[in-house]
């Protein structure tokens, strides 16, 4: 086996285990509330679908929910779960609502490297949306930033 045959067979194998990873089936089996493609896209407006049901990223600074300083809970706009207190949001300077910490067993994580290096993403616990990602320079007292897009959240205040 030459060099070019190992490099070959290292990214064939790297390419299987990035589809395999981000799979919908295998993602979504896992998660309580499931509905089907068509009953998502009837449910959500058509941004709303891109993010939560296909990983996509809002604009920065689009979100009215940027500004959204009452008490109160951010839930999942794709299936309600409540995700977090409006007691842990901050204005992180990026454009997207931000939060130290999630309410207990709200969100789940897994690993992103679609963008060709590793972040975590942030998924609802409930449905599977996409939330957005969590990052390690947040404030106290946790030190995390979960950066979140405003169009996957809904808002009820206290």
């Amino acid at each position: 086996m030459n060099r070019r045959q190992f490099l070959c067979g290292v990214a064939t194998g790297a390419g299987a285990l990035v589809l395999w990873q981000f799979a919908p089936e295998r993602a979504e089996a896992a998660y309580p509330f499931v509905l089907s493609d068509a009953e998502w896209r009837k449910r959500l407006s058509p941004w709303a679908y891109k993010v939560l049901r296909q990983q996509a990223t809002e604009y920065p600074g689009s979100s009215p929910l940027n500004s959204e300083h009452r008490a109160g809970i951010f839930s999942c706009a794709g299936c309600g779960q409540k995700l977090f207190s409006s007691r842990t949001k901050f204005d992180s300077g990026t454009g997207w609502p931000s939060f130290y910490a999630p309410l207990p067993r709200a969100v789940a994580e897994s690993r992103d490297i679609a963008l060709g290096y590793i972040r975590t993403e942030v998924h609802c616990a409930r449905c599977g949306g996409h939330l957005g990602h969590v990052f390690d320079d947040g404030p106290r007292p946790t030190g995390l930033r979960y950066c979140m897009n405003g169009v996957a959240l809904s808002f009820s205040p206290a």
